[in-house]
């Protein structure tokens, strides 16, 4: 095959039609902008990770654990490294005496050089000197907690018993992303002052960390494996810069990846357009395939020659998106910002650009396959009919190879992204289903409109409902492109106020929202004062009891770590049979009480009691399988000292989303009344106003004592999906634009029939104003029917949500969908009378001569 004449006969016949080849390639671009976008983006956040290690952790190394270590853990605590700081760190409820405003913060008390790389941004920038130096009570409070409380840098921050001189605004901490600072805002102050605070009581969930400091060059890993041994016994946990960047690069590596996958939707949605403009285009070229026939061209040639252009024509769409899509990434750090612990430099990412490209070279060519297949089967007596349907209607096998090239090519991609077979599996049934669905929508809504045409409405509203069928429409590509991208969009508003009404529902009736918690035994009786004179209800008042495992089945943590020296960890982490480590290297917080609460509903067995002498106790159930273990099975506590043996009586289903006092294990009423423990108490309040005040009482009599208020997570909740919502949202916004960019090309692509068809409208009588309405009605209508289709399928999506994992009843706010309809509806309508401006304008007489 003579491959030079191939490109020839490409370049020439092109001249013509250049401009329409660019304008249906150009559907491709937006979707290749947002793959390289995200994927540059990615490059860039991991090299910026790996270059920002030190920063993220803020050390070499840290130790951290939650309970008080023994001297000896103590002493090699503080023999290793070249310098560390020591931090404590425990919820507390705060206060800012001169607006009264209270909140749940975490108290941080620290003490040393932290950080000891990255930026403590703290303005001014003198207060972490002042801070370092410990001789005076003052604090760094997060910038977030000083909104929220009305606060600034020269007021006064209480916490328990003292009050700190809040000297400075912190803006970032080392590893922390700012959105971290919603969740959990932070106070800062030297750690000598926090025992005078009175808040670090029996019971208080306090965790401490040591900082530190190597000198350059080591191999932190090799300088602590000889006692990792030591401290894992000891229940300390390690994470050295290595681990951080693994773990943070493979958080965002995932978001990456998932962001990716959204964009190639829109690539998709493009291909696509790309597909239905090809097949106009090969409709009009079909008389100068039959002349090629009777030239000698072989029908394979006269396709290569099609596809070339087509190929040409998608690498220049590509090599556009991809550089669209480099300076489109230049503004996602500021998308993304709230999310990062770091800052992300940007740059070319090559790989990037060049996989962007090629994907959309190949992508854009497999669709045109698909149309491109028809011309082999044109007839060179073609040039002496014109039937084209009688040449190409007939079946195609290659068709089908087409259709599973294109089904592999997204697998692979999405296998790509993923790594992950099965999720690759799942996006591309995902998306059949969705494109199935809006196709079966569009099909049906043709074969209603013929079934079912209403011969007695006006002129006008007939013609546009036969436009919707006419030949040629564009009925079926319109809908499933710009529907899908409504879809997207409303699935998000839809997802996020499924999550907020799934807390909002654990709140509501007389369920508590609000939790009191690190109340002692001998503060109990005044904080229930304190509720009652607020005239609240206490819905439920827990004993709370800290434990360790000691052992299952006789089997205990130093038998696990009593290996030889040539079976380290390994042996242990890999035994899948005996107790795993990690059960005995935390803490436990347990109940008593004889009976199950509302959160909780039995599995097996039965639930907590006592029988001849022996404890049997209840596990949630998903953990019991976690310990390995099974009913029947023994237990060996350490009560805070005391050794106490139990049984596994019973497992307990235990619903985690509803604000109750959920615990892992019970214990039977008659075991542990004697032992030290703490109170939770918890109430319902009516609004925020006598939310602020008992916590204010609180502050002021209890200081130790803490509160979670569930309206202050609804608006952490909401704030956080909102940020996220974003994110997402920019991302779907290519989707839509793709969709629109769809409609726009197929309407200027089928330009030329419609010219015909105003001439003839023209000719028979009607008026330049129906012809608008008639245009203005279709397109309105394509429009309204693609929204309600994605709309009504992200509908179904999320009452599968609703009622097979979040298991919550389900309920829709119209508004955010309303918007979304009348948005996509409206967008439609203009494009589409935009672009048909030249049918409106132009002369019956004009188009005729150029017919002849």
């Amino acid at each position: 095959m003579n491959t030079s004449w191939l490109f020839k006969m490409a370049w020439r016949d092109s001249r013509r039609s250049r401009q329409r080849l660019l304008l249906f390639m150009s559907a491709i671009v937006l979707g290749i902008a947002a793959l390289v976008a995200i994927n540059s983006f990615g490059d860039n956040l991991a090299r910026s990770i790996d270059e920002q290690a030190r920063e993220l952790l803020g050390a070499d190394l840290t130790l951290s654990w939650s309970r008080t270590p023994t001297k000896r853990t103590q002493r090699l605590l503080t023999s290793i490294g070249q310098d560390r700081a020591y931090e404590v760190a425990f919820p507390s409820l705060v206060s800012i005496p001169r607006t009264g405003g209270v909140r749940l913060a975490q108290v941080k008390g620290l003490e040393g050089r932290f950080p000891y790389y990255g930026d403590w941004e703290v303005e001014p920038r003198s207060a972490i000197a002042r801070f370092r130096r410990a001789d005076q009570r003052v604090a760094l409070v997060d910038d977030a907690l000083l909104v929220q409380l009305g606060a600034q840098p020269g007021d006064s921050v209480r916490l328990g018993e003292l009050s700190f001189l809040i000297a400075g605004r912190v803006e970032k901490t080392p590893g922390q992303a700012a959105i971290a600072a919603t969740v959990a805002p932070t106070v800062f102050v030297p750690n000598r002052y926090l025992a005078g605070t009175g808040l670090l009581q029996r019971g208080s969930r306090v965790s401490y960390k040591y900082y530190y400091q190597f000198a350059p060059g080591t191999d932190v890993a090799r300088a602590i494996r000889p006692v990792e041994r030591r401290l894992e016994r000891a229940g300390i946990n390690t994470d050295t810069v290595a681990d951080r960047k693994r773990q943070t690069g493979r958080a965002f590596g995932d978001l990456t990846k998932y962001l990716s996958l959204v964009a190639f939707v829109a690539l998709l949605l493009g291909c696509v357009g790309v597909a239905s403009a090809v097949q106009l285009y090969v409709k009009e070229k079909v008389a100068s395939v039959a002349i090629l026939r009777t030239l000698g061209a072989s029908g394979r040639q006269a396709m290569l020659i099609y596809l070339l252009q087509t190929a040409i024509m998608g690498l220049i769409g590509a090599t556009i998106g991809a550089v669209l899509g480099s300076v489109v990434q230049l503004a996602l750090p500021q998308v993304f910002g709230r999310f990062l612990p770091i800052a992300v430099q940007t740059t070319l990412s090559v790989p990037a650009v060049m996989s962007g490209i090629g994907t959309g070279v190949l992508i854009s060519v497999l669709f045109a396959l698909l149309p491109l297949l028809s011309i082999r089967k044109v007839s060179p007596l073609r040039t002496l009919r014109s039937a084209y349907e009688a040449d190409t209607a007939g079946r195609d096998p290659l068709r089908w190879l087409a259709y599973g090239l294109i089904l592999a090519f997204i697998i692979g991609f999405a296998y790509w992204q993923t790594r992950n077979l099965q999720l690759a599996g799942w996006f591309t049934g995902g998306l059949v289903v969705a494109f199935s669905v809006l196709t079966a929508v569009s099909l049906g809504l043709i074969w209603l409109v013929r079934r079912l045409f209403p011969t007695g409405w006006s002129y006008v509203w007939r013609q546009s409902l036969a436009n919707l069928y006419r030949p040629n429409n564009q009925t079926v590509i319109l809908v499933t492109a710009i529907g899908l991208g409504a879809f997207l969009i409303a699935t998000l508003y839809l997802t996020q106020g499924l999550l907020l009404s799934r807390v909002e529902l654990s709140g509501s009736g007389q369920q508590p929202n609000m939790v009191l918690f690190d109340i002692q035994n001998e503060q109990i009786a005044g904080v229930r004062d304190a509720v009652r004179e607020q005239k609240l209800p206490i819905l439920q008042e827990v004993p709370v009891v800290t434990m360790r495992l000691t052992g299952i089945n006789g089997r205990s943590s130093a038998a696990d770590t009593a290996k030889p020296i040539d079976q380290p960890q390994q042996s242990a982490r890999t035994d899948t049979t005996g107790p795993p480590p990690w059960a005995f290297t935390r803490e436990y917080r347990v109940t008593y009480r004889d009976s199950l609460i509302s959160s909780e509903k039995p599995a097996s067995g039965q639930g907590p009691y006592q029988a001849n002498g022996n404890v049997y106790i209840s596990v949630e159930k998903d953990f019991l399988s976690r310990l390995r273990a099974k009913i029947g099975d023994t237990l060996d506590f350490n009560v805070q000292g005391l050794p106490l043996q139990t049984i596994i009586g019973g497992t307990r289903e235990v619903d985690w989303n509803r604000v109750q006092t959920n615990f892992l294990v019970v214990f039977p009423a008659g075991v542990l009344e004697q032992a030290p423990q703490f109170r939770v108490l918890m109430t319902r309040v009516p609004d925020n106003q006598t939310s602020a005040r008992l916590q204010r009482v609180l502050v002021s009599h209890f200081p130790n004592v803490s509160a979670i208020d569930l309206g202050l997570i609804l608006k952490t909740l909401d704030e956080i999906l909102g940020q996220i919502s974003f994110v997402i949202r920019f991302m779907a916004l290519f989707s839509i634009l793709t969709g629109l960019l769809v409609l726009s090309s197929s309407v200027v692509l089928s330009k030329y029939q419609r010219l015909r068809e105003s001439v003839l409208l023209r000719t028979l009588g009607a008026s330049r104003k129906q012809i608008l309405q008639i245009t203005a009605i279709e397109y309105g209508l394509l429009g309204f029917l693609a929204a309600l289709s994605g709309i009504l399928l992200s509908i179904a999506g999320t009452w599968s949500l609703a009622r097979f994992v979040f298991e919550v009843p389900y309920q829709i706010d119209p508004l955010p969908l309303l918007v979304v309809a009348t948005t996509v509806t409206v967008l439609t309508l203009l494009i589409g009378l935009f672009n048909s401006r030249e049918v409106l304008s132009r002369s019956p007489l004009d188009v005729l001569r150029g017919e002849g």
